[in-house]
């Protein structure tokens, strides 16, 4: 056995019997002062290094048994199926439904992450955004961006709905705010825009537009419908919806 071969396998019974090991720990088992050594032994086996505890910690991509969310702690120190932290951070925001408080992430991850946060917004990699008076992160994606923040938005207000009492359970809320989105038509999207236009008040065309990504001229036109009553009610079934009449036959 060359002398490579003996330290990976040497390496590798260390990692299965400890988990994880620091760089000091390693250059231990393999008998060397050089960091490069270190990291092309490391190289050969496929590694992950933690993204807590300032990346000190290493474990092989084959040991961590991760979280639905990537995540894998060993004696509270966490590695991600997604890299560093700022790889994680992005990932999580960029997947979510309706965007992340730096409070909610620091709850999936359980580190802190808003210099991960900053240096992510100023590399235009996640965007953010006051609601709530919370900042929330929401993916860098526009049309993603949109869905996110237009989902925290009646979030907040089913959760307020649920704090008078209602009895819905909270996940049937969220999974209402979603279908309901998604069976909006072209009419619907227009027609809800204007009510959130209304809702914000001055400057709320602008807002809603650039949130849904509209014209404001068709955020206008929705608020103009609903303040008007201008809507065809007659028209809200399709033709053809409803019940079919039923023809009297003559005697």
């Amino acid at each position: 056995m060359t002398k490579q071969a003996s330290d990976l396998d040497r390496l590798h019974k260390s990692f299965e019997e400890k988990k994880i090991l620091t760089l000091v720990q390693i250059k231990e088992i393999l008998g060397t002062t050089s960091t490069m050594t270190v990291y092309r032994r490391l190289k050969s086996l496929s590694y992950l290094s933690s993204y807590s505890h300032r990346g000190r910690f290493y474990t092989l991509s084959d040991i961590p048994e991760f979280s639905d969310i990537g995540i894998w702690s060993f004696e509270e120190i966490y590695f991600s199926r997604w890299g560093t932290l700022l790889q994680t951070v992005e990932h999580l925001v960029d997947v979510s439904e309706m965007g992340h408080s730096a409070a909610e992430l620091e709850s999936l991850v359980h580190v802190e992450v808003k210099h991960a946060a900053v240096e992510l917004l100023r590399a235009r990699e996640i965007g953010r955004e006051k609601i709530g008076g919370v900042y929330i992160y929401f993916s860098a994606e526009a049309s993603r961006r949109r869905a996110q923040t237009l989902l925290r938005q009646e979030w907040g207000r089913l959760l307020e709905l649920r704090a008078t009492g209602s009895a819905v359970p909270v996940d049937e809320l969220k999974a209402a705010v979603i279908l309901f989105f998604s069976l909006l038509d072209e009419k619907q999207r227009r027609l809800y825009a204007g009510l959130e236009a209304v809702r914000l008040g001055h400057g709320g065309d602008r807002r809603v537009a650039e949130l849904l990504g509209l014209d404001t001229h068709t955020v206008a036109k929705g608020r103009g419908e609903l303040l008007g009553g201008e809507i065809d009610r007659a028209r809200v079934r399709r033709f053809g919806g409803g019940r079919k009449s039923v023809e009297k036959k003559s005697p």
